[in-house]
């Protein structure tokens, strides 16, 4: 990447308004059935959980200075690594295009203005974003994150004024609202390194970052929550509608997605650049903006969300093998054209999460597939003769 190095502060800012999301929000909504004591533990352990893993990526990137397809070299080999790539991109579009659809619509009940016009509206800013640059953007981001805390601090304070409404009995069980909450920082794991990988200060950067992300996360989770259990409704747009938050409402909605979704197109151009490299990463990142509206006016989002969680599970056993080579054995495969080994072993696991997807644990699915993945690697790892390995 070319932007020159970012600070501590800038990174936590920048992950910060990435935890400050409607996802977020309506993901939590789907915990109310626990309670707000279980639930609330449910967001905590999965956050916990997940930022550890998020961590380690991150690290990665930013003691090595590669991007996060950068440091899958170092477990699949030059070559390899462009499968994750490509995958990447296109679930990084389909990404920002489900964001974008997500606040268009929420947008439109707040103001009327057509879904096409509001993901146009979105798609713009997030555009103004990607030209800013990462180190532009400390600036921007300073005053943006700012007035986003406050207006979600009163978005807190309209949702939990009000009084608990019985909640009709579901099927929700503790393992399962980890799984739910433990998805999105980890959805950020083929992500992370393209912003830790700039950083000035690469551990506290990297450390700032997750925890910033673990806050506003978190947040935006007992937000959704304490929506469903104190108004009863399960749409966010609709609360701040009744509740008469006309335009702090469409700030919240239009600064939380360009600050989450910037990041996605973003990656997007950085993940690109390693299939397409005569083109700039910036002019990649606003094709993937530009497609990411296409898709959100002409494509249902629920049609395509079910392909993007099959995409997205591609990235738990890829992580788990590259923190295994990188942590545990200390092994760097980047100089082959692809290590065939790890890359058998990325399949086994990914039809592991593929086959346990049904199965309730206390800690959800991800989690221990990749566990699991990252000890198998070590120990078939140390089995196998080592005649190409190169150390860190």
């Amino acid at each position: 990447m070319s932007e020159l190095k970012t600070s501590v502060f800038s990174n936590s800012l920048l992950w910060f308004g990435a935890g400050i999301s409607i996802a977020e929000i309506l993901t939590g909504m789907l915990l109310a059935p626990l309670g707000f004591g279980k639930g609330l533990l449910a967001i905590l352990i999965g956050h916990v959980i997940g930022g550890v893993v998020m961590f380690g990526a991150g690290l990665i990137g930013a003691r090595t200075g590669r991007s996060a397809m950068g440091t899958v070299e170092i477990s699949f080999g030059r070559h390899g690594a462009k499968l994750f790539a490509g995958l990447n991109v296109i679930q990084l579009i389909g990404w920002t295009a489900v964001m974008i659809a997500s606040a268009a619509a929420a947008a439109d009940t707040l103001a009327g203005m057509g879904m096409s016009v509001w993901s146009v509206i979105i798609g713009a800013f997030i555009a103004l974003w990607i030209i800013l640059g990462l180190k532009n953007l400390g600036k921007v981001n300073i005053v943006v994150i700012a007035a986003l805390f406050l207006l979600t601090l009163v978005l807190s304070g309209v949702i939990f004024m009000g009084q608990s409404v019985p909640q009709a009995a579901g099927d929700m069980t503790i393992g399962a609202a980890i799984e739910l909450t433990v998805a999105m920082p980890l959805s950020w794991l083929p992500v992370i390194s393209d912003y830790t990988c700039v950083a000035a200060k690469p551990v506290k950067a990297t450390a700032a970052s997750c925890l910033a992300y673990f806050v506003a996360s978190s947040w935006m989770f007992i937000i959704g929550m304490g929506a469903a259990l104190y108004t009863g409704q399960d749409d966010i747009a609709t609360i701040m509608l009744q509740a008469g938050m006309g335009l702090i409402g469409i700030l919240i909605v239009l600064l939380s997605t360009v600050t989450t979704t910037f990041l996605d197109a973003f990656s997007a151009g950085v993940s690109g650049k390693s299939l397409l490299p005569g083109l700039s990463e910036k002019a990649l990142a606003l094709i993937a903006c530009v497609g990411g509206v296409i898709l959100a006016i002409a494509v249902d989002a629920n049609s395509f969300q079910d392909f993007l969680y099959f995409i997205g599970s591609v990235f738990a056993p890829m992580t788990a093998i590259l923190l295994s080579d990188y942590f545990i054995l200390r092994q760097d495969h980047s100089h082959q054209p692809v290590y065939w080994t790890n890359l058998i072993l990325w399949l086994a696991g990914f039809a592991l999460y593929r086959a346990l997807l049904d199965v309730q644990t206390p800690w959800g699915i991800t989690f221990p597939v990749i566990v699991f993945v990252m000890l198998a690697s070590a120990v078939i790892h140390k089995l196998l003769p080592q005649k190409h390995a190169a150390g860190l």
